[in-house]
C-alpha cells in the first residue's frame, strides 16, 4: 500500500509551506497567477492577431483581384489574347500592389500572364490543382490558400467579366506570400511579447508591494500566528467574567462573550454577532461613544433592569474610529465584597465607639461610687439604659425592617462617638416598605445622607451639634427627611452636588455618595429636594414612590 508514503509526502509539503513566509507565498502566488493570466492573454492576442492578419491579407488579395479583373485594359487584353500587353500590365500592377504575383488566364484557365514566362500557355490548375471553376463557371470571387511554383501564398481569385454582355472571358489570381505575413506577424509579436513581459514585470512588482502592504497591515504576523492569536483571543474572551460586547462603525455587534449573555440574561441560542446593538439593547449608549470618540470608564447604568458598571472604549485605526468595545459587570457583584467589608468596618467602628463610650462611663460610675455619690451613679446608669431602650423600642415599633433598623442604630452610635446627637422623630413610621425596593441600596442612600449631615454638623456646630431624621410611609410615597446644622448649601450648588466627583470636602475619592443617591433615584423614579433652614443648616428630603415606574439611563 502507498498510503503512508503519500501521507508522508503531503505532510512534508505542508511543513515546507508553513516554513515559507507569507510575503514569499503571496509573491509566488500572485506572480504565478499574473504570469498565467499574462501568458493566456498574450497567447490569445497572438492567435487573434495572426488569424486577423491572414484574413486581412486574403481580403486584400481578393480586393486587388476584383479590381484587376474589372480593369478595361485587362478585359480587352484577354479578349484579344494580348499576352505581351497583359504581362506588362500584370508586372506593373504587381509592383504597385506589393503582391507576390498577378496571374491572368482565359476562360479555360490557361495562363496569359505570369511572372515565369515558361508557365505561359499552361493551365492554372497545374500549379495548385485549382482550375478556377468557382470563378469561371459560378462567377464568384473567392480566397484560397495554396502552395505553388512561387511558394505558399494567400490568393484572391476573381472572374473577368464583360460588362456589356456579362460574359466571363477569363480569371485573375492575385497572391501574397505567406512569408510576408509571417514577417509582419513576427514584428507584431515582438511588440506584443514586449508588452506581455512588461505586464508580467508590473504584476510581479505589484505582488511584492501588495504582499508588503498586507504583511504590514497584519503587523508582520504569519497566518499560523494569526490563527493562534485568534484562538487565544477566544479563550481569553470566554474566560473573562465580565461581559464584553464589541460593535463596528455601523453599530453591528461583532463580538460577544459567554459572560455577556449571562449578565444580560439573553438566550444563548440566539447569537448576538451580526445584529444591531440597538435592536438587542435599545438603551445602550455605545453609538454615542462611537460618534464622540471619548472613552467612558466605570459608568453606573441600568441595562435590562439591572444596575451595572460599564467601561466603553472606542477602537481606532489611525485617526478613524472603527468600533467600540464595552465591558460590563453587575453592580451587585462588585458591591457584594464592598458591602461585606463596609459592614465589617461599621460593625468594628460601632464596637469600638461603644467600647470607648462605655469604658468612659464605667470609669465615671466607678468614680461616683468611690466618692459615695451613689444617687448620681444610679441616675447615670438609668439615663444610659433609658436612652438605648427608647431608641430600640422606637426602631422596633416604627421600622420593623431589620436592615434599615440596624443601619439607623449604627449611625446613632457613630453620632455619639463623634460627640453629636442623631435624633429620630418619635412620630416616624417606616413599616410599609415595598418588597421590590432593594434594601441594600436604600441603606446606602440613607447612610450617605446621614453621614454627610453628621460631617457638616461637626464642622459647623462642634460637639453640641444635632442631626434630625424623620420618616413617614403615609400615602403613596416613602419620605425621608435629614436635617443638619451645617453651613448650608448655596442655591447655585444644589444641583452640582449630585454630580460624580463634586464635593465640598477635601481629599481624594470624594463626591461619590450623593452621586449614588442620584443614580438610585433615577432608577427607582424618586426625587430629592435640598433646602436651607432659617436656624442654620440644610435639609435633604427624599421621596420614593411605593409603586415606581422604572427609568433606565441610556
Amino acid at each position: 500500500m502507498q498510503y503512508p508514503e503519500n501521507q508522508t509526502t503531503t505532510s512534508h509539503e505542508r511543513s515546507v509551506l508553513r516554513k515559507t513566509k507569507l510575503k514569499t507565498r503571496m509573491i509566488l502566488t500572485l506572480g504565478l497567477l499574473g504570469a498565467l493570466q499574462t501568458m493566456l492573454i498574450g497567447g490569445f492576442a497572438g492567435y487573434y492577431l495572426s488569424d486577423s492578419l491572414y484574413d486581412e491579407i486574403g481580403q486584400r488579395a481578393l480586393m486587388v483581384a476584383k479590381t484587376v479583373a474589372a480593369t478595361p485594359a485587362v478585359i480587352d487584353g484577354v479578349r484579344a489574347r494580348d499576352v505581351e500587353g497583359l504581362n506588362r500590365l500584370a508586372t506593373r500592377l504587381t509592383d504597385t500592389n506589393e503582391a507576390l504575383f498577378i496571374v491572368i488566364g482565359d476562360h479555360k484557365a490557361v495562363r496569359l500572364a505570369h511572372p515565369d514566362p515558361t508557365r505561359l500557355g499552361h493551365s492554372m490548375g497545374d500549379d495548385d490543382g485549382d482550375f478556377g471553376r468557382k470563378a469561371l463557371v459560378e462567377g464568384n470571387a473567392y480566397v484560397a490558400l495554396a502552395r505553388g511554383s512561387l511558394g505558399e501564398s494567400m490568393r484572391g481569385k476573381a472572374p473577368i467579366t464583360v460588362l456589356e454582355t456579362g460574359e466571363i472571358v477569363g480569371i485573375v489570381s492575385v497572391g501574397y506570400s505567406l512569408e510576408q505575413v509571417e514577417t509582419t506577424i513576427q514584428r507584431y509579436n515582438f511588440v506584443l511579447y514586449g508588452v506581455v513581459g512588461l505586464m508580467l514585470l508590473v504584476t510581479i512588482l505589484s505582488a511584492i508591494v501588495i504582499a508588503g502592504r498586507f504583511k504590514q497591515a497584519i503587523f508582520g504576523l504569519e497566518p499560523e500566528e494569526i490563527a493562534r492569536l485568534f484562538q487565544e483571543r477566544e479563550a481569553t474572551l470566554q474566560s473573562v467574567r465580565e461581559g464584553i460586547i464589541a460593535v463596528n462603525r455601523d453599530g453591528i455587534i461583532t463580538t460577544a462573550n459567554r459572560a455577556a449573555y449571562e449578565t444580560l440574561d439573553l438566550p444563548t441560542n440566539n447569537p448576538l454577532a451580526g445584529r444591531p446593538i440597538l435592536e438587542v439593547l435599545p438603551e445602550s449608549s455605545l453609538m454615542s461613544v462611537l460618534e464622540s470618540g471619548h472613552p467612558d470608564f466605570d459608568r453606573e447604568i441600568w441595562l435590562r433592569g439591572r444596575q451595572m458598571v460599564v467601561n466603553r472604549l472606542p477602537v481606532r485605526q489611525g485617526d478613524e474610529i472603527i468600533g467600540v468595545v464595552a465591558s460590563f459587570r453587575l453592580r451587585n457583584e462588585l458591591d457584594q465584597v464592598s458591602r461585606q467589608l463596609t459592614r465589617i468596618q461599621q460593625y468594628a467602628d460601632t464596637l469600638r465607639s461603644q467600647t470607648h463610650e462605655y469604658s468612659n462611663k464605667l470609669h465615671t460610675i466607678a468614680g461616683l461610687i468611690q466618692i459615695g455619690a451613689t444617687d448620681e451613679a444610679l441616675n447615670l446608669i438609668g439615663s444610659e439604659v433609658s436612652d438605648h431602650q427608647a431608641l430600640i423600642h422606637l426602631l422596633l415599633e416604627a421600622v420593623p425592617d431589620p436592615v434599615i433598623a440596624g443601619c439607623l442604630l449604627g449611625k446613632y452610635n457613630r453620632a455619639r462617638e463623634m460627640g453629636l446627637r442623631l435624633d429620630i422623630d418619635p412620630d416616624s413610621q417606616m413599616a410599609d416598605l415595598p418588597a421590590a425596593l432593594p434594601r441594600d441600596q436604600l441603606v446606602s442612600v440613607l447612610g450617605n445622607l446621614i453621614d454627610n449631615a453628621l460631617d457638616a454638623t461637626r464642622l459647623e456646630a462642634g460637639a453640641s451639634g444635632r442631626v434630625q431624621l424623620s420618616m413617614t410611609d403615609l400615602g403613596q410615597e416613602l419620605i425621608f427627611e435629614v436635617q443638619d446644622q451645617g453651613p448650608g448649601i448655596p442655591e447655585s450648588e444644589r444641583q452640582r452636588i449630585f454630580e460624580k466627583g463634586v464635593s465640598s470636602k477635601e481629599g481624594e475619592a470624594r463626591g461619590y455618595g450623593l452621586h449614588l443617591v442620584q443614580q438610585f433615584l433615577v432608577y427607582w423614579g424618586g426625587s430629592v429636594t435640598v433646602d436651607n433652614i432659617p436656624e442654620g443648616g440644610s435639609r435633604f428630603t427624599l421621596y420614593l414612590p411605593k409603586k415606581p415606574e422604572r427609568r433606565f439611563e441610556h
